[in-house]
C-alpha cells in the first residue's frame, strides 16, 4: 500500500449529467495532469449536450459539511470554485477557503450555458465580488461576464473600460484576472476576419500576458471550464503563485488540444476531450 503522492485538488461546482462542465469535467481535467480531484457539489443540473434546462442549488449546510469533512481528512494543493448556485453557497464557500489562505484559489463562477440562472442574480454577483474575489489567486471570465460583474459596482459610463474593471478587481485583492475569448487585435495579428481570439492575463502591474489562439469551428460546451481546471491542476503541481503566468500558458495549450479533439456525444454541442493526450 502506498501513500497518496498526486496533488489533491478540491473543486466546488455543479453536477452536470453530460460531464461537459462542472465537477465531472474538472475531475477529468485534473486526472489528465496526474492530480486527484475531490468534489463538493453546489448544484444539480438537468441537461443534455444541447442545453441546460434547469439547476437546483444544494443546501449550503451540505456544501459546507462536504468540504469540511474532506479538508479535515486531507491536505489539498489547490481549490477551484465553479458555479455557486446561491448567495448562501457563496458565503459558505468563502468562509471555508478563508481558512486556507496559502492554497491557490481559482475562481470560474459563470455558467454560460445557463444565462438565465447562472450568475445573473445581482445578489450572487455582489457576494462573489465581496467575499470570494478578495481571496482569489486567479479569476477566469469572458468580457461579457466581466461586464456583468462590473455592473455591481459601477454605473454605465462611456469612460469605463475593461482595464478599469480589471484594476478594480485587482485592488480588491484578486492577484490575477484572465479575460478570455476577446477578438484579436487585427493591427497586431494581421487578420481582421475573426479567426483569432485573445486571452489576456492581468496582474497588479497591468497586462502580464496576451496570447492569441486560432478560433476553432464548432460550438463547444465546457471550453472555459477546461481552461480554468487545467490552470488549477498546473498550480497544484507547482504550488507556487509566482507560476500563475506559466500555468496560464500551459492551460491554454491543453485547452486548445482538448477542443481540437472534441467529441460529439449527442445531437448538441461538442464536448472537449480532456483525455486527448492519453489517446495519442
Amino acid at each position: 500500500m502506498q501513500n497518496q503522492t498526486s496533488p489533491l485538488i478540491l473543486s466546488f461546482g455543479v453536477s452536470d449529467p453530460v460531464g461537459a462542465i462542472g465537477i465531472q469535467a474538472d475531475l477529468l481535467t485534473f486526472s489528465a495532469f496526474g492530480c486527484h480531484g475531490l468534489s463538493v457539489t453546489t448544484g444539480l443540473l438537468i441537461s443534455d449536450t444541447a442545453r441546460v434546462e434547469d439547476m437546483q442549488a444544494v443546501d449550503p449546510d451540505w456544501v459546507s459539511d462536504q468540504a469540511r469533512v474532506l479538508l479535515e481528512d486531507m491536505t489539498v494543493s489547490a481549490i477551484k470554485v465553479g458555479a455557486l448556485g446561491s448567495v448562501e453557497n457563496v458565503t459558505a464557500i468563502a468562509e471555508i477557503v478563508s481558512d486556507y489562505p496559502n492554497v491557490p484559489l481559482i475562481l470560474d463562477p459563470f455558467i454560460s450555458a445557463l444565462p438565465e440562472q447562472g450568475m445573473d442574480d445581482e445578489d450572487i454577483l455582489t457576494a462573489v465580488r465581496q467575499l470570494l474575489i478578495p481571496q482569489t489567486t486567479l479569476l477566469v471570465l469572458s468580457p461579457v461576464e466581466l461586464e456583468r460583474l462590473a455592473e455591481t459596482w459601477r454605473d454605465a459610463d462611456p469612460a469605463d473600460t475593461l482595464q478599469n474593471d480589471v484594476d478594480y478587481l485587482v485592488a480588491l485583492g484578486c492577484e490575477y484576472v484572465l479575460v478570455t475569448g476577446m477578438p484579436a487585435d487585427p493591427a497586431k495579428s494581421g487578420m481582421g476576419d475573426g479567426k483569432l481570439r485573445a486571452n489576456t492575463l492581468f496582474g497588479e502591474d497591468g497586462v502580464v500576458r496576451h496570447d492569441e489562439w486560432q478560433h476553432l469551428p464548432g460550438i463547444f460546451n465546457g471550453a472555459g471550464s477546461t481552461l480554468s481546471a487545467a490552470a488549477t491542476a498546473l498550480l497544484a503541481l507547482a504550488n507556487e503563485e509566482d507560476d500563475v503566468p506559466q500555468a496560464v500558458v500551459a492551460a491554454q495549450e491543453f485547452t486548445a488540444g482538448a477542443l481540437a479533439h472534441a467529441r460529439r456525444y449527442g445531437m448538441g454541442k461538442l464536448v472537449p476531450n480532456r483525455l486527448f493526450q492519453r489517446a495519442r
